[in-house]
């Protein structure tokens, strides 16, 4: 019995092959919650940063309520939201989209606050109104701090939705659950990989979009080419 198992491959191949329909399913899943995860976060901190930004009193109980969302586990937080939205798409969305939440508020707030002084007050002798100093100026000058938080959240998201296994989805999770549960390797492997994959790939695609979005940042030592620079900006000192 243990001469079989030591004799067993690591990846079966002919698994894979077997099952390309369905790991090509779970990877569009994947991919899918993620972006609708990250989307409807963004849409709803973007608003409430820029609020934050004008209105700094707001800040501190913002991130206290997102703080909260964030440090809750997963699993949870899926079995709090089961007995009202049951095992679906909204409860995983729900649980995702909270996650993303403090990332985005911190680095959208730090990218509007390290817009230089002297710049704003050029736009305002310039007759540029709040409105217009917001869109024309600080949040062109802004996006390289904003893309790095958004990079954050999405490489974030992405090691989450595997947790949405748990609840019926997690796209490539799911191959991960059931190679631990039946201790099938290969199908541990596939999850695991290509959930890493997807993760550098996006990564990549988004550092691509920033450097397209602002190239006077890109001769910028640093700059946002790497995720830690996303943290040091979750929190701004301006607020501190």
């Amino acid at each position: 019995m243990i001469l079989a198992q030591a004799e067993r491959p690591t990846i079966r191949w002919s698994w894979i092959g077997e099952n390309t329909d369905k790991i090509s399913a779970a990877f569009v899943e994947h991919i899918q919650l993620t972006v609708l995860a990250v989307a409807i976060g963004f849409v709803i901190a973007a608003p409430l940063a820029v609020f934050a930004y004008r209105n700094r009193w707001f800040y501190g109980p913002v991130t206290w309520v997102t703080g909260i969302l964030y440090t809750i586990p997963s699993l949870a937080l899926f079995a709090m939201l089961q007995p009202y939205t049951g095992l679906t798409v909204r409860t995983a969305e729900i649980g995702l989209v909270s996650y993303t939440l403090l990332i985005l508020i911190r680095n959208i707030v730090a990218a509007l606050a390290g817009v230089p002084a002297d710049v704003r007050e050029a736009a305002r002798g310039m007759g540029y109104s709040e409105r217009q100093l917001l869109w024309r100026v600080e949040l062109p000058l802004a996006i390289p701090v904003i893309m790095a938080g958004v990079r954050l959240a999405t490489v974030t998201t992405i090691g989450l939705v595997t947790v949405t296994a748990l609840i019926g989805l997690g796209g490539l999770g799911s191959f991960i659950l059931m190679g631990m549960r039946i201790d099938f390797v290969t199908a541990t492997l596939v999850g695991s990989i290509l959930s890493l994959a997807l993760a550098v790939v996006v990564d990549g695609a988004l550092l691509l979009l920033e450097r397209r979005l602002t190239p006077w940042a890109t001769s910028r030592s640093g700059g946002s080419d790497n995720l830690g620079s996303a943290q040091s900006g979750t929190r701004p000192k301006v607020f501190a």
